[in-house]
């Protein structure tokens, strides 16, 4: 178990940082709020399920491309269109999301814990995510809290393929009989067993507070280390766990 004195945490970016739903007030523009709501929502689960497909096909693309497409599956699904000017608009507005309401105090927090360094930890290019980042207008004013931008492009695999995960490890310089030095912070539950599955800590963020429901992996291997329901309970989480 790590000390307290260095603890590693990797935010992942899509659904942990940046709400992926705030995409909406863009697409209402075009469609009305309530299929704006349906598309956006259609749109994260083919986002991610090209993901997933590239990675059992072995092949890969960058995420980026794999936004585009997905959005016009979303869109063809509902029954709507855009042009490529309002498709490249929505692009534009994917690189500044908003970010969920509990993650300004909890940077604010980070930002007092001298002992924990924070990355982002990303399927997103770096151009994506380096956006969001530097110059969206909720996240960049904390942008300094974080040492590292980590996405998967020099790997050509997305999470939660191990590969991912060490390539992480690397980059943090930690090998991979250290992993468990790790943290990740995610709300998406298959990143979190991802990262459990190669020996990391991680810590899931349950907005909703439905409970852990995920049964891919049986028992405490499958499960996170600590569950918080804002991203504000994160550092406490950790460290607390860290002195037991």
């Amino acid at each position: 178990m790590g000390s307290k004195k260095d603890i590693i945490l990797a935010f992942d970016a899509y659904g942990t940082l940046l709400s992926t739903e705030s995409i909406a007030k863009k697409l209402a523009e075009h469609f009305g709020q309530d299929k704006a709501q349906t598309i956006a929502a259609t749109w994260r689960k083919h986002q991610l399920e090209y993901t997933w497909r590239l990675n059992s096909m072995n092949q890969y693309e960058p995420f980026s491309a794999m936004t585009v497409r997905s959005l016009r599956h979303a869109l063809k699904e509902s029954d709507v269109s855009l042009d490529q000017a309002g498709i490249d608009g929505l692009m534009k507005a994917y690189d500044s999301l908003s970010t969920f309401p509990d993650v300004n105090p909890a940077l604010e927090k980070l930002a007092q814990t001298p002992y924990i360094t924070a990355v982002v930890f990303s399927n997103g290019t770096h151009a994506m995510v380096s956006q969001s980042v530097n110059h969206s207008p909720d996240l960049s004013p904390h942008a300094h809290i974080f040492k590292q931008i980590v996405v998967i492009e020099e790997v050509k695999k997305f999470k939660p393929a191990p590969e991912v995960y060490e390539y992480l490890a690397q980059k943090v310089g930690k090998s991979k009989t250290e992993m468990g030095d790790i943290w990740l912070v995610s709300g998406n539950p298959f990143d979190v067993v991802g990262a459990k599955a190669v020996g990391m800590k991680a810590a899931w963020v349950d907005r909703a507070g439905n409970g852990w429901a995920d049964q891919l992996v049986e028992g405490d291997p499958g499960r996170p280390t600590v569950i918080v329901r804002g991203l504000h309970e994160v550092v406490n989480a950790v460290s607390g766990y860290a002195e037991a």
